[in-house]
């Protein structure tokens, strides 16, 4: 069977969905998004149930090696000190992000010049400026305006509430003198778009049933379907395809009944993040490309970049109702964010506070750490602990680094028989000095708050969920994958909108910053579509 779009785009999470809004806005064009994953029903969210912290242990687990629904496919990260995690339906990993929505700072994206590390993109902060303000306003941005390190905001929704933890840290900071501010969050803290106000639920990384998160199944794809887009869940595609004259002519992709279908399409864009991306264009070899699709220099798949994150977790004596609020939006202190060569390395880190544990993850833990026990004490053991804590996440700068890589793996297969990933991945000298300076600085911020230290980790395993820098962007053919436009090198009408191209890490969640490059993308694309398609 075949299928035709105008503009093909393969995959609907945070920047599929927003290229797929932008790029309705033409007239006339056919637009159509093929998602390998299913949409997920809001009323199935594990939040809905009292034993959520238990059902957000299968289908909604953030690691599709614990998933394994049909969508997911294997990716083998016992190479890495760092696991992987995604998901895959309408909204990918939005579904299950915790909403932390900041900027990359402007210095971000001039790493060389500034630092002598990594490289410069081929574009900037302030070509990418109106496009954050134009996400911002599809996506609905809690803060505060007026943060001496972001200072480019203006407009933004009433910042989620601090509550009793986040004032205690928040005073804290100000005692050592360090920089904080209330968290830059995708959350609704009054109607917005449509779309309700949070009620402090929680679970925001279980999917959100209030409607109040930011997740892109609930702000860009109601408005992408209205223009006229299709969005074809349960498509997993397998091959980009190409024409005689070597550029891209559409897709195969495979039924939720296993039937192969080609989607036949003037233009091809990918937002399949920093994995899926290039296992496809690894797994598209043909001829013309034997060693994968765009692949003429071998760099896709290489420069992984994943933020290792370290944890600082205190505990204080008085109830601060620290697991009240949406648990990854209290407030981010950026004081370590650029380079300071004193401190031993170059680049820097956010500090995220992250709110209290739920119930039964403050049972389990205490009871791995003994300091909750099982029998006639452990509700009075509980109550010292449950609601008392809070953590701090230090997101440390990722260098690029070629031999961090993303490949395919022949030895294991998806529902569709189609190769799995390996990552190679290891943690640079760089990384280990910022974590060791992060757990010591989380540290003091504890112990000026009044609380005590009870747990401190870096890297944390079980976070590789900012997947960047595996099919980079830059001005020459020979360094890099895609241009300043997101368009590949190689192929001509083949366009790549994710976290993929970037250039460097940052030290904040990648959300924010991928969707304004994607709208920037498309903008060119508009612009110039009939000398592209």
């Amino acid at each position: 069977m075949s299928d035709i779009a105008d503009i093909l785009i393969v995959g609907s999470g945070a920047s599929g969905a927003a290229a797929a809004w932008s790029l309705a806005h033409v007239p006339g064009v056919k637009v159509v998004c093929l998602e390998q994953g299913a949409a997920t029903l809001p009323e199935h969210y594990p939040s809905i149930a009292a034993d959520w912290e238990l059902r957000r242990q299968d289908s909604y687990n953030p690691s599709p090696n614990v998933r394994r629904l049909p969508a997911d496919y294997p990716i083998d990260d016992s190479s890495s000190p760092i696991a992987i995690a995604n998901y895959n339906a309408v909204g990918g990993s939005t579904i299950l992000y915790s909403g932390h929505f900041p900027r990359f700072h402007p210095s971000d994206f001039r790493t060389k010049s500034l630092d002598g590390v990594g490289d410069d993109w081929p574009l900037s902060y302030a070509e990418l400026l109106p496009f954050f303000k134009q996400n911002e306003g599809m996506m609905g941005v809690a803060g505060l305006v007026g943060d001496t390190a972001n200072p480019d905001y203006d407009n933004l929704l009433p910042p989620v509430p601090l509550g009793p933890v986040g004032r205690r840290i928040g005073d804290a900071f100000n005692k050592l003198g360090w920089h904080w501010w209330p968290s830059y969050s995708a959350i609704n803290t009054h109607k917005h778009q449509g779309r309700a106000p949070c009620v402090n639920l929680g679970p925001c990384n279980t999917g959100c049933p209030q409607g109040a998160k930011a997740s892109v199944d609930r702000t860009y794809w109601p408005a992408a379907k209205a223009m006229g887009v299709a969005l074809m869940p349960h498509a997993r595609v397998s091959h980009i395809t190409l024409d005689a004259a070597g550029r891209a002519s559409g897709a195969l992709y495979i039924d939720a009944d296993g039937r192969e279908h080609h989607v036949t399409a003037r233009m091809v864009v990918l937002a399949c993040n920093g994995i899926g991306t290039p296992r496809l264009l690894l797994n598209s070899k043909c001829p013309a490309f034997p060693n994968g699709l765009a692949n003429d220099t071998g760099l896709v798949g290489k420069n992984l970049m994943l933020h290792p994150l370290g944890f600082v977790e205190g505990v204080f004596e008085e109830d601060l109702h620290s697991s009240l609020g949406p648990h990854g939006c209290c407030l981010l202190s950026q004081q370590f964010y650029e380079t300071d060569r004193d401190r031993g390395f170059v680049r820097g880190y956010t500090m995220q506070v992250l709110r209290g544990a739920p119930a039964v993850e403050t049972a389990t833990a205490g009871l791995l750490r003994r300091q909750i026990s099982i029998g006639k004490n452990h509700h009075r053991d509980f109550g010292r602990v449950f609601n008392r804590t809070a953590g701090i996440a230090i997101i440390t700068e990722d260098l690029p680094e070629t031999h961090n890589s993303v490949e395919l793996d022949p030895t294991t297969r998806d529902s569709n028989g189609l190769p799995g990933v390996k990552i190679r991945y290891t943690l640079s000298e760089n990384s280990r000095k910022m974590l060791k300076h992060g757990i010591e600085t989380g540290r003091q911020v504890f112990e000026a708050a009044g609380g005590k230290v009870i747990s401190a980790v870096s890297p944390v395993r079980h976070t590789g969920w900012h997947l960047m820098g595996t099919v980079r962007m830059g001005d020459k053919a020979d360094n890099s994958v895609v241009n300043r436009h997101g368009q590949t090198h190689s192929v001509k009408n083949l366009f790549v909108v994710d976290s993929s191209i970037f250039v460097t890490a940052g030290a904040v969640n990648p959300v924010a910053t991928a969707q304004a490059l994607t709208l920037y993308i498309c903008d060119h694309i508009k612009r110039n579509l009939s000398t592209l398609l």
